[in-house]
């Protein structure tokens, strides 16, 4: 018998500990059917077969992203990329051309401006906006996200007026000599427009996970967990399917508020079995630490009236997550704050009280704020716990942390190093497009990280949470995550040896080609 697909001559990293490496890997139909030294692989090379020499390049296992908002990553990929603009004068022309493409009432957004770029030296306002784009409601972020800049029309539109008082936490900045609002909004602030924004079309949903599905792609991730946002989301799954414009393997995550609104019924639109099926259903049990809405224990440093935001009782977490568990849906909870985590960890400890699951395998998303003894909770309870490590990064150096929860609270935010040790399983994710959606990147960002060393992680510790964890959280392990004969053939063929160069340089390894299935979908 022989492969279909080869590659030879190669550093293979098969994250197994029964054949840690390898020089080549052959594949017949989806399936790796030999992994093992080059003369090995030989045997399996006939007329048809298609032979790669990878040059001593190194293969992975496909990798997962187990936490993506595709429908909002294509939104991104659809806005006016305003990364390289170097002055307002600039950003004027970049809005002109969007408004000339589309119709009145569509709204222009756009993020990537940064005032210290710009060669005015100054903030853009909302008469710079008004010039190039009157008609047309117009919303800019800040390359840093919780800033953006808004024109007159978005501001109506919102019902935003001198009047206006700043909402809690967030800033509607305003002349100080008028009063009136200057267009720049923070924080907070900025969902009071985001808010009123009108959802897509289902056409502009598909242009944009098309967009995205190219990017992720590109980043060498077979793989995605796609939380979704909206019902259009799922609602495009079935066209998605049909047209074949998925090239990896989707598995979804329904918020909880979405199942009254797709109903029982419709359910069959995202649970199906292989390459895409419902991986969960996703519980907001608080909200953020950016927003100081992520439920706290004690109350947010220099704020003693803030302890943040929980989304219900404990008596209402209970009820929904009793009745999810009993309709054996897998459940994903959201949960920053220690107080959050505490919640949803006793809703289901009661939950499987009531009605044992022995191989549940239910997440806590984020887990951000945690103590030794929720810790010890998580490893009694059997759950995986779902991180994003580039936004621990971001936690730590634009939202501060140190400062706003205090140094001893700090030391327990997102202690991936202590989770593993404790025998939790983690799954990494980006959080794209909060985040960019290379694995390298979240990869480095776990092993490099500045704030609390200790919670540094090995490379391979690393790459195990977006391969081997990330198979065992869809309980596919038996098929997916390492580089194994009779396993799945999702691969990814990297630049370098992520175990080999500088932890500072892991993000600069460049994706030369994704895999799916035995079949190339990306090619650099």
């Amino acid at each position: 018998m022989w492969a279909d697909l080869v590659l030879m001559d190669g550093n293979v990293l098969t994250m197994s500990s029964s054949q840690p490496s390898a020089e080549a890997v052959a594949v017949k139909k989806d399936r790796i059917v030999k992994v093992g030294a080059n003369e090995e692989i030989r045997r399996w090379i006939g007329k048809t077969t298609r032979v790669i020499n990878l040059r001593g390049r190194t293969v992975v296992p496909g990798l997962t992203d187990s936490h993506i908002h595709v429908g909002d990553f294509g939104k991104f990929l659809m806005w006016v990329d305003l990364n390289g603009a170097d002055s307002i004068e600039d950003m004027q022309r970049l809005i002109r051309e969007r408004a000339q493409k589309i119709s009145k009432e569509r709204w222009i957004i756009g993020s990537g401006w940064d005032q210290a770029r710009f060669a005015e030296k100054r903030y853009p306002n909302l008469h710079d906006l008004d010039k190039a784009s009157p008609d047309n409601p117009v919303i800019l972020y800040h390359q840093r996200g919780r800033v953006c800049v808004v024109n007159s029309r978005a501001l109506e539109l919102a019902g935003v007026t001198k009047e206006t008082g700043s909402p809690s936490g967030g800033e509607i900045e305003k002349d100080a000599e008028t009063g009136e609002p200057t267009g720049i909004l923070r924080e907070t602030a900025t969902d009071l427009v985001w808010n009123v924004i009108s959802e897509p079309s289902e056409e502009e949903v598909m242009e944009g996970a098309s967009l995205a599905c190219e990017k992720i792609v590109e980043a060498g991730v077979t793989s995605i967990h796609w939380i979704a946002t909206s019902s259009t989301e799922l609602s495009i799954m079935p066209r998605f399917l049909a047209e074949n414009k998925l090239p990896i393997r989707v598995y979804t995550i329904i918020p909880a508020n979405l199942l009254d609104q797709i109903g029982g019924s419709d359910l069959s639109i995202i649970s199906g079995d292989g390459a895409n099926r419902n991986l969960g259903v996703k519980v907001f049990v608080d909200g953020s630490l950016s927003a100081r809405t992520a439920a706290l224990r004690e109350p947010y440093s220099g704020d003693a009236e803030s302890k943040g935001q929980l989304l219900y009782s404990q008596q209402e977490l209970d009820a929904l997550v009793a009745k999810l568990h009993r309709a054996n849906f897998r459940l994903v909870m959201h949960a920053m704050g220690d107080q959050a985590i505490g919640m949803a960890l006793a809703a289901i400890e009661k939950a499987l009280m009531e009605a044992p699951r022995k191989d549940h395998r239910y997440r806590l998303e984020h887990a951000s704020v945690l103590s030794r003894e929720l810790i010890r909770r998580i490893k009694e309870v059997g759950m995986t716990v779902s991180v994003q490590p580039k936004c621990v990064i971001t936690e730590f150096s634009v939202w501060s942390a140190v400062d706003r929860l205090g140094s001893e609270r700090a030391r327990w935010l997102y202690p991936i190093k202590t989770l593993i040790k404790e025998g939790v399983r983690v799954v990494g994710g980006s959080d794209c497009p909060m985040e960019p959606i290379s694995p390298l990147q979240g990869v480095q960002a776990a092993v490099t990280r500045e704030f609390f060393s200790e919670e540094r992680i090995t490379v391979d510790e690393a790459l195990r949470m977006y391969t081997v964890n990330a198979a065992y959280a869809s309980f596919e392990e038996a098929v997916k995550g390492s580089i194994e004969e009779g396993k799945l053939a999702d691969l990814t063929v990297l630049s370098a040896d992520p175990t080999a160069v500088p932890p500072s340089k892991i993000g600069d390894i460049n994706v030369d080609m994704t895999i799916v299935s035995g079949k190339v979908v990306y090619q650099k």
